[in-house]
């Protein structure tokens, strides 16, 4: 692996956190503050809104001007709230796919760029929890019931980020659905998906955003080339910044057909994230870096 590495993006859930805990562990965080005091800097990349991911961060002390990626790419901020990038939905293109959408029997959600009740909206609680348990009952103070879904556009504010989420199966057959529809050109596709759970989930984000769009404006901040920056990722949505990235990581706990991706285009597949895959990638591009240094 070169030392040329000065960025690197990574995911959060299946990647930078075990599958059996919220925070990050303690290997993986000193691997981040080894490359920060290394002159390697760190972004955060996630499917996540900020306000979801800001806390687990924080528990590891990581710095607050930390470049933050969020809702794959609709947000970019720093960890401390300072916008530096925001897109948003159509509203009419939003409220046009609440109808559509119904009859896939999954649970649409849409997301706000504000904090309290109503930051995500969604036509009925019940239906979500039945699928994403977890997820809603860690973010219950922000979700709010509009019924039907269409009036949560009434006020006239433009939402970040739409989602639907439901069995494998009828998820693809939405998403292909999605990319022959009135409204493809409105909007961009990201899937994300959990075989063992068979849930997916389909993000509907900003014409042009995804997070390899956000990691290519962060680099060009930075004055960097594709071949400066890494991409640390486990699942479909991480896919266009794996591509663009100079250095792609897949993790090996990834989405089996992504990782099989990865083989075929002779990416690189890091140890699983409860092996701690983000720090071993990490503490190689450090002491490589340190080795290029020694030599000069």
């Amino acid at each position: 692996m070169p030392s040329a590495i000065e960025l690197i993006a990574i995911d959060i859930d299946g990647t930078l956190l075990p599958s059996d805990s919220v925070d990050i562990s303690e290997r993986n965080r000193r691997a981040l503050e080894q490359a920060a005091e290394a002159g390697v800097e760190i972004a955060i990349a996630t499917g996540r809104r900020h306000r979801y991911a800001a806390p687990i961060l924080e528990r590891a002390g990581l710095p607050g001007g930390m470049t933050v990626i969020t809702s794959n790419g609709s947000v970019t901020r720093t960890l401390a709230g300072e916008r530096i990038d925001r897109f948003t939905l159509p509203i009419d293109a939003a409220r046009g796919l609440c109808a559509p959408l119904r009859r896939f029997g999954g649970a649409t959600v849409f997301t706000f760029d504000h904090e309290g009740p109503g930051e995500l909206v969604v036509e009925s609680i019940e239906q979500l929890h039945e699928r994403i348990q977890l997820w809603v009952k860690a973010n219950q103070e922000s979700l709010r019931e509009v019924k039907p879904l269409e009036r949560a556009f009434d006020a006239g504010e433009a939402p970040i980020q739409g989602m639907i989420c439901g069995a494998g199966v009828a998820m693809r057959e939405a998403e292909v659905w999605l990319s022959g529809s009135e409204f493809i050109d409105q909007i961009e596709v990201q899937r994300t998906e959990y075989p063992e759970r068979d849930l997916t989930i389909l993000d509907m984000l900003p014409p042009g955003c995804s997070k390899g769009a956000a990691l290519a404006r962060l680099a060009e901040a930075r004055g960097l080339q594709a071949g400066h920056v890494m991409a640390i990722g486990d699942n479909w949505n991480d896919e266009k910044m794996l591509e663009w990235a100079g250095h792609p990581v897949v993790m090996a706990n990834g989405a089996p057909d992504l990782v099989d991706l990865a083989r075929e285009r002779r990416w690189r597949i890091a140890p699983t994230n409860d092996e701690n895959g983000v720090a071993q990638v990490i503490e190689q591009v450090i002491a490589e870096r340190e080795g290029a240094l020694a030599r000069r």
